[in-house]
C-alpha cells in the first residue's frame, strides 16, 4: 500500500500549514508507515493518507512524485 505523509520538518517548530511538506511512503500498514518515517527522520507527523488506485495515479501525474525509501 502506498501513504502520502503529511509532515512538519522540525518538532521544535509550532506547525504552520505554510511548512507543511509531504513524503509518499510503501508499507504494509499506517502504523507501520509511521513507524517507519518515526525511525528514520525527525518529522513531526500531521497526517497519514492512504493512496487508492485513482489517487495514487493522480498523484504520479505531479512531476514532484516520489516513492522514499529507507
Amino acid at each position: 500500500m502506498t501513504f502520502k505523509i503529511y509532515f512538519q520538518p522540525d518538532k521544535t517548530m509550532t506547525p504552520r500549514r505554510e511548512n507543511t511538506q509531504s513524503i509518499y511512503v510503501e508499507a504494509e500498514s499506517e502504523a507501520a508507515a509511521r513507524q517507519l518515517v518515526e525511525a528514520n527522520t525527525e518529522y513531526n507527523i500531521e497526517y497519514i493518507e492512504l493512496l487508492n488506485d485513482k489517487a495514487l495515479e493522480y498523484e504520479k501525474q505531479s512531476p514532484a512524485f516520489k516513492l522514499t525509501t529507507f
